[in-house]
């Protein structure tokens, strides 16, 4: 869906049925479908204007996750549209070519709304994206693929639970659906592919790999391309975190993209151990018997002429930002035990979790920034690893566990994963009122919507 500077582009959510099990229809919802929505692609440059009403009986919100909009069109919990309400929206689209997405976002129900299917992809695009020999056929050599994990009842309709150790750990399907299928089969071109991928799940972290050893080059991240392509044996993706990647399909074989059935990770005093020590909430019914999961199988269609067939030595375009020296530090710490809210989790109800030792609360500021200064944000974890992401903005990853990150193999990012102790390099140019404030949380959906989560404003 080209979304651009006319209006009459439109987004309602509402309510649906979708058929992930043969002859079994789940009560779903979807951004004007069934289920999820569409491709919005969008201009850098360029001023897309979108209508999006809400057809369903909650609030909603639309948030753009990754955009660099101010606050009053970044879609966070405040900007609540009323059941049968619309909202008017002008993007101003500043940023490079990206993979992004969209997705409901009002506290306490963000978790709900998302794993049901009010999410979708969006895309940036440059003026002139013919500038990098990158396979650029949508849906035949560029194919777009949103990961998410389900659970289904016997019946066939979609389990959710986000109440006890469920919120404390996040929400775990036991089934993969790419783009709303299950076990889906797709054809690609003899020659180099190009898949951007989202993880869309509420918490399932996935380290993805071929069954047959091919390469993976990732060429970009959250935020856009990397200034050359990474050649990986695998990739992890944490949830709201998206990758492009090239896969080379010239020797015509079939392949499978499969992901290790990736444990909770929890840590510190409690389980005594860091990420890899103690685990807990193995998925129950992982579709292989040796922790893997089957996420897309690929057959190659020889009669589709690939139009690229070389891996590219560096990517014309990518964005690299000078972002100056950092005049202040900030410390966060994502907090797991919050008294009783932790035995409410522990015992059925929902927890209640934190950020610096204060839940979410939408009447407070917690942070207040100042337009294009930039800063370095510590980020520590407490029990298990966590995936924090900060709106309006994209920023550059520093070190995490203090081992220096690599630009070059990581580039800009929204999504930053936490293991112990993360830094990041964070400036803010647009601005955030104390009515329209931007948020920083965890997203583990089930963490967010207990209160790992703060606001900011910038001006």
């Amino acid at each position: 869906m080209e979304v651009g500077e006319d209006a009459g582009n439109r987004l309602d959510a509402i309510y649906g049925t979708h058929a992930f099990l043969e002859g079994a229809e789940a009560r779903t919802m979807g951004w004007s479908q069934d289920f999820l929505g569409p491709t919005l692609r969008l201009r850098s440059g360029r001023t897309a204007r979108l209508t999006v009403g809400n057809g369903i009986e909650h609030a909603i919100t639309s948030h753009w996750h990754g955009l660099h909009v101010p606050g009053w069109n970044d879609g966070g919990p405040q900007s609540l549209i009323a059941p049968d309400a619309v909202l008017e929206q002008a993007l101003e689209i500043d940023q490079p070519a990206g993979t992004f997405w969209y997705h409901s976002h009002p506290h306490g129900t963000t978790g709900d709304q998302v794993y049901h299917g009010l999410a979708g992809l969006l895309l940036i695009e440059d003026e002139q994206p013919g500038e990098n020999a990158l396979p650029a056929t949508y849906g035949i050599d560029d194919i777009p693929l949103i990961i998410q994990d389900k659970s289904f009842s016997r019946r066939g309709r979609l389990r959710y639970d986000d109440d006890g150790m469920t919120a404390m750990q996040g929400f775990r399907g036991d089934r993969i659906a790419v783009n709303g299928a299950l076990e889906p089969v797709a054809q690609v071109p003899p020659g180099l592919v190009r898949f951007r991928l989202l993880n869309a799940s509420n918490s399932r972290v996935y380290v993805l790999s071929f069954d047959d050893g091919r390469a993976i080059y990732q060429i970009a991240s959250d935020a856009g391309l990397l200034p050359a392509p990474v050649r990986l044996d695998r990739l992890q993706l944490a949830p709201a975190e998206r990758a492009e990647i090239l896969v080379d399909f010239s020797d015509g074989a079939s392949s499978r993209l499969i992901s290790q059935d990736v444990p909770v990770q929890m840590m510190g005093g409690m389980m005594g151990g860091r990420m890899g020590g103690g685990m807990m909430g193995r998925s129950a019914g992982s579709d292989s018997p040796n922790g893997t999961f089957n996420i897309l199988s690929l057959t190659v269609d020889e009669s589709r002429q690939a139009a690229v067939s070389d891996v590219p030595r560096e990517i014309r375009g990518a964005h690299i930002p000078d972002l100056g020296e950092p005049v202040r530090r900030r410390r966060f710490e994502l907090n797991m035990m919050m008294g009783m809210g932790m035995m409410r989790g522990m015992f059925g109800g929902r927890p209640t979790l934190g950020i610096n030792g204060r839940t979410y609360d939408m009447e407070r500021i917690d942070e207040q920034l100042r337009i294009g200064e930039t800063e370095i944000w510590e980020i520590s974890a407490d029990m298990m690893s966590h995936p924090f992401h900060v709106h309006g903005t994209s920023f550059q990853v520093l070190s995490q566990n203090g081992r220096p990150v690599s630009f070059a193999e990581t580039g800009m990012k929204d999504v930053v994963w936490v293991e112990n102790h993360a830094e990041i390099l964070v400036r803010f140019d647009h601005p955030a009122t104390p009515e329209a404030p931007y948020m920083y949380h965890c997203h583990i959906l089930e963490h967010e919507d207990s209160g790992m989560m703060g606001q900011f404003t910038v001006t």
